[in-house]
């Protein structure tokens, strides 16, 4: 079965068959790999192909520069990324440079983790936590890591 992942680069929506999403797939246009093992950046720009244009669910972690819980997490979901690619694509938002987005998604306590599906929100888990935390909270998502 094929399914839809959108370039973190470019934004193009590529077609790829879901049993080879573990191969290293690179971009059609651009040519960049797909899948890079780190999160990538929400912004406006992105926004709409990150979220809207990948099958696959998308978890964003919203931040800021000064929140100490942040800079703490911010390892472990950096980890997540590492080991839950090609299954999950791992974003983040940053609530100070992107407040519009903040503002519309109704952040009011960071770190705030919210799980897309086709670019709709499925669920929302406030506060750092441990990466084994983490991942059984998505297990409960029905997320298949």
């Amino acid at each position: 079965m094929a399914i839809n992942i959108s370039c973190p680069h470019c934004q193009v929506s590529n077609r790829l068959p879901e049993e080879r999403l573990g191969d290293g797939p690179k971009c059609g246009k651009c040519k960049q790999v797909i899948f890079t093992g780190k999160p990538l950046d929400i912004t406006a720009a992105n926004i709409s192909a990150t979220l809207a244009k990948n099958d696959i669910p998308v978890l964003v972690d919203c931040w800021a520069s000064w929140c100490g819980p942040c800079q703490q997490f911010a390892p472990v979901f950096n980890q997540a990324a590492q080991q839950f690619e090609p299954h999950l694509r791992l974003a983040k938002l940053d609530t100070e440079a992107q407040q519009a987005i903040a503002a519309q998604w109704q952040i009011r306590s960071i770190p705030t983790l919210i799980l897309f599906r086709q670019g709709q929100e499925v669920a929302r888990l406030n506060g750092a936590v441990p990466l084994a935390q983490l991942k059984q909270w998505l297990l409960q998502q029905g997320i298949s890591l």
